[in-house]
């Protein structure tokens, strides 16, 4: 993170990391779900005049509106099981951040970064936005009281110009869905009952768009989903 950026900070808990950040960052605002840890937080916190403390969900708060301006940065640590929901959320924000560095499960964090082969929607749906790496893997002992598994940091660096329209972007979204509806299957039978078309145009539509209608969804590429809107009509 670059001196003088804004920061969303998401889940500060008792305020140790947002210290720091306030530390580099012009702006540092926390939002935080808990309100019994408000007092604390205020306590921690007070005297820096560049951090706003903010009790809320963040899924129900608009990003650009905390934020209110281009390139902000995310660092979030928070329960797995919000994970994809926060990352669809800040993704869709109105006012897109930079960069977004997440601590999530291990297994979460590998799903994001899969390759063809290895593909899942969630995976599709953050690097139709950005580029993300694994940065560091951390053990469950690191943790008090530790979890159940291990975690990893993620680094999700968002483009600077999307590649695909949000018309185009919905499409691959829709014909995505559809192909991991039931992604043990061939993408010809997948595809039939995700959109609700017989086989015969199915395969149609995969041919259309020069994909072998046995391959399976996790093994496409972020081109081939454009082209299959593409065919559909939804680019």
């Amino acid at each position: 993170m670059p001196p003088g950026a804004a920061v969303l900070e998401v889940g500060p808990g008792l305020g140790s990391l947002t210290r720091w950040l306030a530390v580099v960052a012009r702006r540092v605002v926390a939002v935080e779900l808990d309100a019994h840890l408000l007092p604390v937080l205020e306590d921690v916190l007070g005297g820096l005049g560049n951090v706003e403390i903010v009790q809320g969900d963040i899924l129900q708060l608009d990003p650009a509106t905390l934020m209110n301006e281009d390139g902000y940065f995310v660092t979030a640590n928070i329960p797995y099981y919000i994970t994809s929901a926060l990352i669809r959320h800040l993704l869709e924000a109105r006012v897109k951040p930079r960069r977004i560095v997440l601590t999530v499960q291990r297994e979460v964090a590998e799903r994001i970064c899969a390759a063809p082969g290895e593909m899942s929607l969630l995976a599709l749906s953050v690097q139709i936005y950005g580029r993300p790496r694994v940065v560091l893997r951390i053990p469950a002992g690191a943790f008090i009281p530790p979890p159940k598994v291990d975690s990893a940091v993620v680094r999700i660096d968002l483009y600077e110009t999307l590649p695909y329209s949000e018309h185009t972007r919905e499409g691959i979204f829709r014909m995505a869905k559809a192909g991991f509806s039931q992604k043990r299957k061939t993408l010809r039978n997948a595809l039939a009952g995700g959109l609700q078309i017989s086989t015969a145009e199915s395969g149609a539509l995969l041919e259309r768009a020069g994909i072998d209608p046995q391959r399976r969804a996790e093994t496409l590429t972020l081109e081939e989903w454009a082209a299959l809107a593409q065919a559909r009509g939804l680019d």
